[in-house]
């Protein structure tokens, strides 16, 4: 057994002298959240209330790109707790906080624009535009998100899903929509597909009324607050169509506060006379190949 070196143990514990060279803060974000909905151990929120957000390093870009842990959750995950440090676990990300998140790491690591290329309706042209994330974040950080409901004697608390709840969701949905394609496979017998549908249908439809309760965190009547998960499942499970509507009308209306809109476009007189609207609308997808390139 070699013999042990003081020497060596202390010059592996000296400070690095490159760390003066390590990436600093590129943009500070304020959450859309403001730090509610987080558990404690989540996040470690700064007094001012802003987070410094760090640019990618190459080991991010890499895990970004990589297709099974994008699909996962995993590499957005990890992405996000090595330029923003104080999110301790990104998995309990309340929703409405992830495109902000996002938006910030692509301007730290890539600068304020963004460049989208797409094809004029009506011509088929490819065009390329500029948007400014800066813009885009401000509409973000700025909404408010309200997580009260008030019908007829009852105050129903609300609260966005965590990007976990939000990843478990969407491959649930991904998994059925892997269904549905064998259903339209013209060589599946009928009495198959006929099966196969139902059985994904009512997975699909469990899945959406779990995701409702999901977001219900107390059911308050009077002096009684009820928190109890089993409580407020079996109650959604019971309750009318009515009541289902309307917190489901309510879910949307918050989600469409935090979604990114549109790019907005004015056609040239060339492009109007080729056969393009007067007025399109580009919609600012987060896709990998090219959000994070």
């Amino acid at each position: 057994m070699p013999e042990f070196d003081p020497g060596s143990f202390s010059s592996n514990m000296e400070q690095n002298p490159l760390k003066k060279y390590f990436r600093q803060p590129k943009v500070y974000i304020t959450l859309p959240s403001k730090g509610k909905y987080y558990p404690e151990e989540a996040i470690d929120m700064p007094e001012n209330g802003e987070l410094p957000v760090f640019a990618m390093t190459a080991k991010d870009e890499l895990t970004i790109k990589t297709p099974d842990a994008l699909l996962n959750g995993q590499a957005t995950v990890n992405v996000i707790q090595s330029c923003i440090p104080h999110i301790k676990n990104a998995w309990f990300i309340p929703s409405i906080d992830l495109d902000a998140i996002l938006i910030a790491i692509r301007i730290a690591t890539y600068g304020e624009e963004l460049e989208i290329t797409t094809k004029v309706p009506g011509t088929g042209e490819d065009k390329a535009f500029t948007v400014d994330l800066r813009s885009v974040l401000n509409g973000l950080v700025t909404a408010e998100y309200d997580d009260t409901i008030a019908i007829d004697d009852m105050e129903i608390g609300i609260t966005p899903l965590t990007y976990k709840e939000f990843t478990e969701a969407s491959l649930k949905t991904f998994e059925e929509q892997r269904i549905f394609s064998i259903v339209n496979d013209d060589d599946t017998p009928d009495a198959q597909k006929l099966q196969q549908f139902s059985k994904s249908f009512a997975k699909l439809t469990e899945l959406t009324v779990n995701t409702l309760t999901k977001s219900i965190k107390k059911v308050t009547v009077g002096d009684t607050e009820v928190t109890n998960p089993v409580h407020i499942q079996e109650f959604i499970d019971n309750a009318d169509k009515q009541f289902y509507t309307y917190v489901t009308e309510h879910l949307d209306t918050q989600k469409n506060k935090f979604s990114i809109k549109p790019f907005e476009v004015k056609s040239t007189e060339d492009e109007i006379k080729a056969g393009a609207p007067a007025e399109w609308t580009v919609p600012i997808t987060f896709d990998q190949s090219n959000f994070f390139a």
